[in-house]
């Protein structure tokens, strides 16, 4: 028994990540556009009629603007709270929309979907991990800082779509004026490389046997560079790169052999503090 995942692309200029069995499958995000959903899924041999659901993780257009036209197109619900749904100005069908709460898992057929919050620049943005199989997988994206939520899940993960958004020397040195370099890295943006490193080495299960490098920025960072860092540390783990331009293949997540039965963690003892601020941060 396995879960199968793939990240159908990954960067601001839009973010969609898969998660199924053999049965059903689930969507985080749906942040390019229906027809390039479609194209994608079919190259990769997956059917969107496996997909059932859609979540959202919170409201910036590189994870939302897709959604509109899939959720229509295929009759799917959308998982968002009632706060991402208003701040990002999504049109959907009542019926269609369903919301969620941290820490209480959503079943879709056999798969277990639970939220948790972390520290974004957005309304009220959670991250997910997703459990079947007795498989779990954490679409870990869009994060400030690693807060004690994250750390939580990460460590009972088979595989995890992690940010590495930024190198902090090429982040500093670049073109960005400093007030959207200070709100990257200022806890409320996004994962330096070695921030994202300081977590999987620090929290990965022995069992963890993908980590997909995500969110990965156009001007601040280099695929090769950070494939390179994290290759070091892997030991048994694969590392793999979340494309902003293109599909990653999909990959078949076993449970460990010698694991018993893992189930979804339990509730962080850090509190649920959102400090939002409504404006896009939207970053290349």
């Amino acid at each position: 028994m396995s879960l199968f995942i793939a990240s159908l692309n990954s960067g601001s200029n839009g973010n969609c990540y898969y998660v199924g069995n053999e049965q059903e499958a689930i969507l985080v995000d749906a942040g390019i556009s229906c027809r390039e959903t479609e194209r994608r899924m079919l190259r990769l041999g997956l059917s969107m009629q496996t997909v059932k659901a859609i979540f959202v993780s919170h409201e910036h257009t590189d994870h939302i603007s897709g959604i509109p036209v899939l959720a229509k197109k295929y009759r799917l619900p959308v998982y968002i709270t009632d706060s991402t749904l208003y701040h990002g100005g999504l049109t959907l069908q009542k019926e269609q929309v369903f919301g969620f709460k941290a820490y209480e898992p959503v079943q879709i057929g056999n798969l277990a979907i639970q939220a948790f919050p972390k520290k974004h620049d957005a309304a009220e943005p959670h991250s997910f991990i997703v459990n079947g199989n007795n498989v779990n997988i954490g679409i870990f994206t869009d994060i400030g800082a690693a807060c004690d939520h994250l750390l939580l899940h990460f460590k009972h993960c088979h595989a995890a779509f992690l940010e590495a958004n930024y190198d902090e020397e090429m982040l500093e040195k670049g073109s960005y004026p400093r007030h959207l370099k200070n709100r990257i890295r200022g806890g409320q943006g996004h994962l330096s490389n070695k921030q994202a490193l300081e977590v999987f080495t620090r929290n990965k299960p022995a069992y963890m046997s993908h980590l997909f490098l995500s969110h990965l920025s156009r001007d601040n960072n280099s695929p090769q560079l950070v494939q390179q860092l994290f290759n070091e540390h892997a030991g048994d783990t694969q590392i793999i790169i979340a494309s902003r331009f293109e599909e990653t293949a999909v990959y078949q997540v076993k449970p460990a052999s010698d694991a018993a039965s893992i189930p979804l963690p339990q509730k962080a003892d850090a509190p649920v503090n959102f400090k939002p601020v409504y404006t896009q941060l939207r970053l290349w």
